[in-house]
């Protein structure tokens, strides 16, 4: 017997490597490639279309922007623009959505152009039959994608071998933020993309950035096995999350994600989690840990393991209940952000190592397609494909399994007022 999978939305024709949902058009982007490597592997950033149709997702490609030599290693959005980390800099572009162009072609006598367009329309499976991959996916009838290069900023300095490692946006859309392997943090005013400061953050190469709804803290994590919060660009305080650990020694982990989120139902409250990982690989490999944070103070609050396999990736839900993680190993996880409870996996659902993973936003066009889940995570891998991952709502029980609990519970005040009162039935 087979391992079990996630159901396959979409198969690239190149590694992937970063996914995201647009939240106004619920479109999926895709992007990933080969590099300027010579393989023959283009580098490509694809849009999505996410449908559920009898309580299936299905996946439909809209188009393909090709990224010439550049692959897209990060990426964030902001409503129509994108900020693609691509070697050393950081590539903008905005994309548009236009209705189909219904265009009238005489038919053939021999019916082979009735035949071509039905292949094109959709094919067998995800990718159509006989390896027609992109072309298979592109319905005509479909909505029509155009993207526009808008600008580019050199976002990593390195000598040898640049490569822009993270990039996110802060929530209200007025700065860019970039962390790269030479260990600088780079902030720039959007939409202007003047520098608005730089610093060292990290003596290696950046690992994950991200920013405060307020904007007033900025947290980065590198390979010098340090996590830090900035107020601006003068540190803040560097955080230390097996200080009650005594048998973790200083370099037994290194951090590897951070993710602010907020709290539901807790207005003023705000939320960070980070991921350690073990800096070094052993043939009996000791537990990956998530920590929570108090957001406002930087004091831990929660840490719990969460594995043997080494975590790839990490993603917060908008509301702040879910996390979702990737491995080495290409297991997709979804965690309870309160308590640090593993609710969803799914070991080596993608083989090789998960490169990107995003849940599906709450949005109106997202929630038409999330149908009875309570929660939909989406994953890239090395392995070209992007999964999606879906937890039934669990808010919603059967009919009989409630009317088993309120017997148990009419039985029991039965039998405590029996203890109490021997004389009550």
């Amino acid at each position: 017997m087979g391992k079990r999978r996630a159901p396959e939305l979409y198969r690239a024709p190149f590694p992937l490597y970063t996914v995201r949902v647009e939240p106004r058009s619920g479109l999926i982007l895709t992007a990933g490639g080969g590099g300027a490597s010579k393989t023959g592997i283009k580098n490509g950033l694809h849009f999505l279309s996410l449908d559920l149709v009898g309580g299936v997702h299905s996946a439909t490609l809209l188009h393909t922007h090709e990224t010439d030599t550049r692959a897209t290693m990060c990426m964030c959005l902001a409503g129509d623009v994108i900020a693609a980390g691509q070697d050393a800099n950081c590539s903008l572009m905005r994309f548009s959505q236009h209705a189909a162009k219904q265009a009238k072609k005489p038919a053939a006598k021999d019916g082979t152009g009735a035949r071509g367009a039905a292949r094109k329309r959709g094919g067998k499976g995800q990718n159509g039959d006989g390896g027609g991959g992109d072309v298979a996916q592109m319905k005509e009838d479909s909505p029509q994608v155009l993207v526009e290069d808008v600008g580019a900023v050199q976002a990593d300095l390195s000598p040898q071998d640049p490569c822009v490692k993270c990039v996110c946006f802060s929530s209200d859309l007025t700065l860019l933020l970039s962390g790269g392997a030479d260990g600088f943090v780079r902030v720039w005013e959007f939409p202007s993309l003047k520098e608005k400061f730089s610093f060292r953050a990290h003596k290696d190469e950046l690992e994950d950035i991200d920013i405060s709804p307020d904007n007033k803290h900025i947290v980065t994590v590198g390979r010098d096995f340090e996590c830090s919060v900035w107020s601006g660009d003068q540190l803040a305080v560097g955080l230390c999350w097996h200080e009650n650990m005594p048998q973790i020694t200083e370099k037994m982990y290194r951090y590897k994600s951070c993710r602010f989120a907020k709290v539901e139902d807790q207005k003023d409250a705000l939320r960070l989690y980070t991921v350690q990982i073990p800096h070094k690989r052993d043939r009996r490999p000791p537990p990956c840990y998530i920590t929570k944070w108090d957001g406002l103070a930087f004091l831990p609050l929660l840490t719990k393991p969460c594995g043997n396999e080494v975590i790839s990736c990490l993603a917060v839900s908008d509301s702040g209940t879910f996390l979702g993680l990737g491995t080495v190993t290409g297991s997709v996880a979804i965690y309870i952000a309160f308590s640090l409870q593993k609710l969803y996996y799914i070991q080596e659902s993608h083989g090789i190592v998960v490169t990107d993973v995003t849940f599906l936003p709450d949005a109106p066009k997202s929630a038409a397609v999330k149908g009875n889940n309570e929660v939909v995570l989406l994953s890239v891998a090395v392995d070209s494909r992007c999964q999606v991952h879906a937890v039934s709502n669990r808010r919603s029980f059967p009919l009989w399994l409630v009317l088993f609990f309120c017997g148990l519970m009419v039985v029991g005040v039965v039998l405590l007022l029996q203890s109490l009162f021997p004389g009550f039935i």
